[in-house]
């Protein structure tokens, strides 16, 4: 009997075992499918670019630079702090809008402004769509920090994660939401705000009237500025406010703003700066800041709890996803603990993102100093779902610079980061308009990179620089090679003023060679820690160049106009070059992680132009 029970209590104990082994072997029941990273790309923080490869053809334009000092060069306010930009495209033209604040974020006054473009690289002027708003006298706010304060001569500060919604009727609505900053410890995305105003844009150009399609406890039409939205007689207007609010996906994005115990948001908790794509199920990935993700089957009405997306390495800036147009899925954001650089990653079924690529990898000089102003291209976002869809295959999102500029960028689709033909481009013999289709531009307003015609009537690559903080750069990339022959033919308006330099660089944009043409009429090439000269260049004369280059023996030879100038050892070692940059800069290294995280000054002549300096490329060619 007793042997009995103990050959009983092993049975029992076995099959525990078993089951168990089972138990840790099956997924958990609570656990949920998000998207993924599955790549093994890492970036590297001590360089801009991260020593990410570029996605091929990738054109970066600033559309908005702060000026201080001459706010007729910029908005007509001079403000300098300018952030979260938000995008559409609608009636044939694009839309952004963006938030501003004089001089530090949160800090009033505020306001948001607007401005279109008909192509994404030519635009106006911001007007302003939202002004300042003047806060009752004596209004009173329990701060997190501070206790409860009392508002005296304040103006409100603009928060928002949604700008634009196009309705099935094609009406286009502009929104922004007016906070509560009382000091500059004070949050105005803690639900305490004012309310949320709406304006309809017209095909004419013109917009309607600010209304408040939303109040926050504690304001209403009695006590706030602006009309309630219902009042407008235009049935189709309040028609189509009525129709945003009744869809969960749209209602999302205004959580942060919105009061906590709001019936309007599905999710109420601190999740920030929501958007959305559908995958071909019908299902919605959600994402949020710090690389948050959840999955909805209904729509947004409801959410699995939001988890950290596995191995996507994001901190506290925007994550954008959406479907491309080829079927495929993209999602762009600073892959880092700081807000550099720009990258993008590519899925096919929109759940398993599988490499890294760059996007952004230039960070100019922050000219003007404030509060939690941070370093680099930022808070991207592209064209929510709906809300207009641009000619062509490529996407496009907008993005800010230090917090301070406003750009765009213009992503090739299919996203590709190699390419398979030698170089071919003369630029004068390529298809007008489509010259810079393979090439990576960076054009700031004050360096504007472009196709210009020249004296003698031919299209050539234009450089232009009049910004003493920043620079043009354009490069394009050549199949990855040991040997090569690169070739151009380039031409310098001036050889007392400005500076070109021109590197061939390897897939992580480490350079191996540099020319530069400075403003003593010397054309150099850098030699370890000291530049030699290769010889004098004059204005306006053509020069053609061709690079040869071993990476195996690290040599390479010069020829200019048909003769060796020189021959010289690579400054840095590399396996193999694919790219070549034109650059009217030199290149940065600052800021770098060890950077302070805020900036207390302005640097001096932020706001003034420089001396013009224009260089041309009349062709390039690669041959092995």
């Amino acid at each position: 009997m007793k042997l009995s029970s103990q050959n009983e209590t092993l049975r029992v104990f076995k099959t525990l075992r078993v089951c168990l082994v089972l138990i840790l072997l099956l997924p958990p029941l609570h656990a949920q499918q998000t998207i993924r990273y599955t790549g093994n790309t890492l970036v590297n923080v001590d360089y801009h670019h991260g020593q990410l490869s570029p996605v091929v053809g990738v054109h970066n334009i600033q559309v908005f630079r702060a000026n201080r000092e001459h706010p007729e060069m910029a908005e007509g306010s001079g403000w300098t702090y300018n952030h979260a930009p938000m995008l559409a495209y609608w009636n044939n033209k694009f839309y952004l809008e963006y938030l501003s604040d004089s001089v530090s974020e949160s800090v009033a006054p505020g306001q948001t402004l607007l401005l279109t473009s008909k192509d994404g690289y030519n635009w106006g002027k911001p007007m302003i769509i939202f002004p300042p708003y003047k806060i009752p006298e004596g209004t009173e706010k329990e701060t997190e920090k501070d206790g409860k304060l009392v508002a005296h001569n304040l103006y409100s500060v603009m928060h928002q994660r949604m700008g634009f919604y196009v309705s099935t009727k094609n009406r286009l609505l502009v929104l922004a939401f007016y906070g509560i900053s009382m000091n500059d410890r004070d949050a105005p995305n803690d639900g305490k705000g004012i309310g949320r105003v709406v304006r309809e844009a017209f095909p004419d150009g013109h917009f309607g009237p600010i209304y408040f399609i939303h109040y926050n406890p504690a304001w209403n039409e009695k006590n706030t500025l602006y009309p309630f939205y219902t009042t407008s007689k235009d049935k189709g207007f309040v028609e189509a406010c009525k129709e945003m609010m009744s869809k969960p996906l749209m209602m999302q994005q205004w959580n942060e703003e919105s009061d906590k115990n709001d019936p309007l948001i599905p999710i109420t908790k601190d999740y920030k700066a929501f958007c959305y794509y559908h995958l071909t199920d019908g299902r919605v990935v959600g994402l949020w800041k710090n690389a948050l993700t959840s999955i909805s089957s209904d729509e947004g009405k409801t959410w699995p709890a939001p988890v950290r997306a596995p191995k996507f390495v994001n901190a506290n800036a925007k994550i954008w996803g959406q479907r491309t147009s080829d079927g495929r899925y993209v999602t762009v954001y600073n892959p880092s603990e700081f807000r550099w650089p720009l990258a993008l990653s590519v899925s096919e079924n929109g759940l398993d993102y599988t490499n890294l690529l760059l996007v952004q990898g230039e960070i100019s000089t922050m000219r003007y100093g404030g509060r939690f102003k941070s370093n680099g291209p930022q808070y991207v976002r592209g064209i929510i779902e709906g809300n207009g869809t641009p000619p062509g295959q490529n996407f496009w999102v907008t993005y800010s610079m230090n917090k301070e500029d406003i750009w765009i960028a213009e992503i090739p689709v299919p996203v590709k980061d190699k390419v398979e033909e030698q170089v071919n481009d003369i630029f004068n013999q390529m298809p007008e308009g489509l010259e810079l289709k393979s090439w990576n531009i960076y054009s700031p307003l004050w360096a504007p990179v472009s196709i210009e015609k020249i004296k003698d009537g031919t299209r050539n690559l234009a450089l232009r620089d009049w910004d003493k903080f920043d620079y043009a750069k354009a490069e394009r990339l050549f199949p990855a090679s040991k040997k090569l022959s690169v070739e151009f033919s380039m031409i310098a308006s001036q050889n007392d003023k400005g500076l070109l330099q021109i590197e061939l660089q390897d897939a992580k944009g480490t350079a191996a060679i540099r020319l530069a043409f400075d403003s003593t009429g010397s054309c150099k090439t850098k030699s370890g820690y000291r530049f030699s000269n290769v010889m004098k260049y004059k204005a306006n004369e053509q020069y053609d160049f061709k690079i040869s280059f071993d990476t195996d023996t690290r040599f390479y030879t010069v020829n200019v106009n048909g003769k060796d100038q020189t021959r010289g050892l690579f400054f840095a070692p590399v396996e193999s070059l694919e790219r070549i940059v034109f650059r009217t800069g030199e290149r940065r290294y600052f800021p770098n992680a060890e950077t302070p995280s805020e900036q207390t000054f302005d640097v001096p002549g932020a706001g003034e132009k420089d001396i013009e300096a224009v260089f041309f490329i009349k062709s390039l060619k690669t041959k092995e």
